[in-house]
């Protein structure tokens, strides 16, 4: 089987594109998905996703019609996968044979013709002024890590920054004077977010204490107890642990909420629809709309609630 063009894909992803690894491994794991479906049938799907018997090939690709990959999809989806993991498989597709065809391996892409299931975009969750305001001075002052665990919280809601986009911070892209902080996001797109007023304050007496912190002999500006750098599944652990002690009732609250929040904020109290887009590094302004639904849902909630003949 002729394996080179695929492996020059996924090297594309990730030279090219510049994909994280883990979205390198989605995209090959959905190829060897389709491709096992191929070869075996519907019957080689009935196992788990992780244990497959075919890897993704230019000949089992060569082979397929619009028919074939419509027939997956539709299978799939009877196996009980939501109509987002079926567009992102398909899209998964359509990018493979989109490559092979600039490359000249094939001539047409068969994954072009076919329609993406239709999505229910689902308003994310976010945070009141109060609950975030409780969740915000919840940590210690008076230790150590309260003290990093609370510049940590103020920097994710006062910036709208991802969770593994504060990870990677290091002490150069904080810029205290200016009070902005360079971040780099999705493939490593570098961008500049804004720090409000408490997140400096916080962030300052953070940068007193980090060194009392393991001793870092590094630059990466969240550190764990040990000196070491914070991880993205630490900074969502740091959040969590907040969450139980404040708003018990909202254990679903995840770093990212804190973003959904930071946006949803900005538009409420005036922010248009571009800077916002600017400030959370959305390459599509459709990314940001869906904070325009959510700010017209809490007027709808206010307005019900405080209407005499609502």
């Amino acid at each position: 089987m002729t394996q080179i063009p695929i492996l020059q894909f996924v090297n594309y992803l990730r030279v090219e594109r510049n994909y994280s690894p883990h979205t390198l491994r989605a995209y090959r794991h959905d190829l060897d998905h389709f491709c096992s479906y191929m070869v075996h049938g519907a019957a080689c799907l009935e196992d788990k996703e992780g244990e497959l018997n075919v890897s993704a090939s230019l000949d089992i690709l060569q082979q397929v019609d619009k028919q074939d990959i419509r027939a997956y999809l539709a299978h799939i989806q009877t196996r009980g996968l939501s109509p987002r993991t079926t567009a992102r498989k398909l899209a998964s597709l359509r990018a493979v044979y989109r490559y092979l065809v600039q490359s000249d391996f094939l001539t047409e892409n068969p994954a072009k013709a076919v329609k993406s299931p239709s999505l229910s975009r689902d308003l994310p969750d976010v945070l009141s002024i109060p609950e975030v305001t409780a969740l915000l001075e919840a940590p210690d002052g008076e230790k150590p890590l309260g003290v990093r665990d609370r510049a940590l919280l103020e920097t994710l809601y006062s910036s709208g920054a991802r969770a593994s986009e504060i990870r990677s911070v290091a002490l150069p892209d904080l810029d205290m004077a200016q009070s902005t902080m360079r971040v780099f996001g999705k493939r490593k797109k570098e961008r500049i977010v804004h720090l409000g007023r408490y997140a400096r304050e916080a962030l300052d007496k953070y940068l007193r204490i980090r060194p009392t912190l393991g001793k870092p002999d590094h630059d990466t500006l969240f550190v764990n107890f040990r000196g070491g750098p914070l991880t993205t599944r630490s900074i969502q652990r740091v959040v969590e642990h907040y969450v139980r002690q404040v708003l018990p009732g909202r254990r679903e609250i995840s770093p990212h909420t804190l973003r959904h929040t930071f946006a949803t904020h900005m538009l409420d109290g005036g922010a248009d629809l571009r800077t916002v887009q600017e400030l959370l590094g959305h390459e599509n302004l459709s990314s940001t709309q869906i904070y325009t639904h959510v700010s017209i849902e809490r007027l709808r909630q206010v307005y019900e609630t405080a209407h005499p003949h609502a």
